[in-house]
């Protein structure tokens, strides 16, 4: 049967969204079960009565694999607006009290693992009673999920031109070519670009902006990118290089400490460092949240601090 609005707002519960919420996200009954707490019988007896009021199954098994319903994805949608604005709401009704509060879900890319947290220590600060959610991924992950809306606010070094978003670019992010100490390339008084490249090149993943960069300034120069070894971090990268295995270009960031050790060099070459910079984006169209407008508020009046502790 078909409850009325109010007969539905009689019998739903928010636990019953809640552990609905837990279920599709887990995709399991056994590990939403795990992060709220509850056992697995406690579970299904909360969806087999959330199923009964909307008078539909919202899971389903084929096989031993649990597949959400069409039902099902129509009531995500809403649970996922029904959530966001009562996240909303919390910091709204803080602020009137003349507090900041709630979570801010932030997704960095992966060289920027370097710099968010010099960030978030400072506006943890300020505002310890927010919860920050960060995620560090890839770039390609990060467009992916900056055109779902996935998350309050996106770190990235390269923005997607064809994406309508808001950006505040905060720091510079110098690609800089890496070599070990004592590479015969430092003594040359003119490497060339060419060469430097041809010497073994240790590269990102597809879908890394790092890599992206250096593909795109390649292109521009009529460059060959011929990559040596494709790696999954820049910590590899720079240990690959430490190893011999090759030449890099990397976030000066990601190596300072070995540049000071003396143990990587920069060699002098024409067009570096690649200058990017790293930006705090969101979907134009958003309406930030107070601690969304508090974190980039804080981000615009932190970046001459920041490129001082930075890069010095």
């Amino acid at each position: 049967m078909l409850y009325t609005l109010n007969q539905l707002i009689q019998r739903l519960t928010f636990r019953q969204l809640q552990v609905f919420d837990a279920v599709y996200t887990k995709q399991s009954y056994s590990h939403a079960a795990v992060e709220l707490g509850l056992t697995q019988p406690a579970v299904s007896a909360q969806i087999r009565q959330l199923e009964h009021v909307i008078g539909q199954p919202v899971f389903e098994y084929v096989g031993k694999k649990l597949y959400v319903t069409a039902a099902g994805e129509q009531l995500m949608k809403h649970v996922t607006l029904l959530f966001e604005n009562l996240g909303r709401l919390q910091m709204e009704l803080a602020v009137l009290q003349g507090q900041i509060r709630g979570d801010l879900r932030i997704s960095a890319v992966s060289t920027a693992q370097y710099v968010v947290p010099y960030l978030l220590q400072g506006f943890l600060e300020l505002y310890p009673q927010v919860d920050v959610q960060l995620q560090v991924i890839n770039r390609a992950q990060a467009v992916e999920r900056l055109s779902q809306n996935r998350e309050d606010l996106f770190i990235m070094g390269m923005v997607p031109e064809s994406r309508v978003v808001n950006l505040l670019p905060f720091l510079d992010n110098l690609l800089v070519p890496v070599v070990r100490a004592g590479d015969p390339m430092l003594t040359q008084r003119s490497l060339q670009t060419k060469q430097f490249l041809d010497a073994g090149l240790l590269v990102r993943e597809r879908g890394s902006g790092t890599r992206h960069a250096l593909e795109q300034w390649c292109s521009q120069q009529q460059l060959q990118f011929q990559p040596r070894l494709e790696m999954g971090s820049n910590d590899a990268i720079k240990h690959g290089v430490l190893a011999g295995l090759g030449v890099a270009v990397l976030p000066r960031l990601s190596i300072s400490a070995e540049l000071r050790l003396g143990e990587l060099a920069t060699p002098a070459l024409p067009g570096f460092p690649l200058r990017r910079s790293w930006s705090v984006v969101y979907p134009r169209g958003k309406h930030p949240t107070p601690v969304m407008h508090a974190f980039m508020e804080y981000v615009k009046a932190s970046m001459p601090s920041l490129a001082k502790t930075i890069y010095g």
